[in-house]
């Protein structure tokens, strides 16, 4: 009994290691995986020189492992068994607490924060000083800064961060934003804040720099379900989150422009709400250069934003007091392609980054 038993374990390993395989080498390759919200790794070429340099073989493993059949179903089984048999605390880095799913940022980086402020200054230095802009920064804390300690997870203080930066960007003032957010103006699958909860810091910005805001704003909820950058990074399922945008009438008369293709947009995307990414709707994702126009606003001023994502949603709200809107993301924009678009000379300045972009050693090159 025991052998027989034996017998029918083996041949059912078999019938799944060669099912696979066959089904591996059947199926055509997945492009994109959207779970991951990322492309797959497609077939290598496959030549004498590719097989010779050893390059086939290191690509041919990286397409096996992008291109296994279920993988996705076999992720979320390893997610399951790190997280609630192993007992490990993160799976990938990524971790769930209060039903928020979050990425691991720690340690701090002195090289990251250096890189940071050398690229602002470096703007600053060939385009800002000796004008008469007023210029501002300011740092959106991450979801781990209200997320993490809490619950027992790595993290770095972010008030050591702003003392860093503080003192490398001292010719800029610093506008602080910490104690109005709090891990619920977050996305539970995503890393960005909510639209609709950060009114309050686009008025708090805007007093900053001498522009009251007073606006009042309909939300409109979306029904297609938001399955953020974490949801993915994590593999386990979970719960979408609800993706809103904030609107307004004096959004009608105001000139988009992506200057990568000199294309008019609109403030809200609808065709990318309903794509790979939703948070894309927000001026269409992180493009290099944008304008928006005003003819309405309440000022003739002029504001020009280097930001990261968290600007995308954040620079709809700060319509209503400027003229005209420059948004520029330094990751994406050659620094000498700046004089390209804007003319320095009395225009408000604001750098806002996120603190897990600062924390990041690649993000600014």
């Amino acid at each position: 009994m025991e052998k027989k038993r034996n017998k029918l374990y083996v041949i059912a390993f078999a019938i799944l290691f060669f099912g696979l395989t066959f089904f591996a080498w059947l199926k055509p390759a997945d492009e994109f995986s959207a779970t991951e919200r990322r492309p797959l790794d497609q077939f290598p070429t496959l030549n004498a020189e590719t097989i010779f340099n050893g390059k086939f073989m290191a690509e041919f493993e990286e397409y096996t492992l992008d291109q296994f059949p279920l993988r996705d179903a076999f992720r979320s089984i390893k997610a399951i068994m790190h997280l609630y048999v192993f007992g490990q605390t993160d799976n990938n880095d990524v971790y769930i607490a209060d039903g928020y799913v979050s990425k691991l940022d720690y340690p701090l980086s002195d090289k990251a924060m250096d890189n940071a402020i050398k690229k602002f200054q470096s703007i600053y230095k060939s385009y800002i000083d000796g004008t008469d802009a007023n210029v501002y920064y300011s740092i959106i804390p991450d979801k781990n800064c209200f997320l993490a300690e809490g619950n027992g997870y790595p993290t770095y203080m972010f008030d050591d961060m702003e003392t860093y930066m503080n003192n490398g960007l001292s010719n800029m003032t610093y506008i602080d934003i910490y104690d109005l957010l709090s891990v619920e103006d977050f996305y539970y699958t995503d890393t960005h804040w909510k639209q609709e909860n950060i009114l309050d810091i686009a008025v708090a910005l805007g007093t900053a720099m001498g522009t009251p805001l007073s606006s009042e704003y309909e939300k409109v909820t979306l029904d297609t379900p938001f399955y953020g950058v974490y949801y993915g990074q994590l593999g386990l399922q979970m719960e979408p989150d609800k993706i809103s945008y904030l609107d307004n009438n004096l959004f009608e008369n105001c000139i988009i422009t992506n200057h990568e293709n000199g294309q008019k947009i609109p403030m809200y995307n609808m065709d990318k709400a309903n794509g790979r990414d939703p948070y894309e709707m927000f001026l269409s994702g992180s493009l290099a250069v944008i304008t928006i126009e005003n003819p309405n606003a309440t000022s003739n001023k002029e504001l020009v934003i280097f930001r990261d994502s968290f600007g995308s949603s954040l620079a709809p709200l700060l319509v209503e007091g400027y003229a005209k809107i420059t948004i520029l993301d330094a990751r994406y924009l050659n620094e000498r392609m700046i004089e390209k678009y804007v003319t320095f000379d009395t225009q408000d300045v604001l750098f806002i980054h996120s603190s897990s972009v600062i924390n990041n050693k690649t993000a600014f090159k």
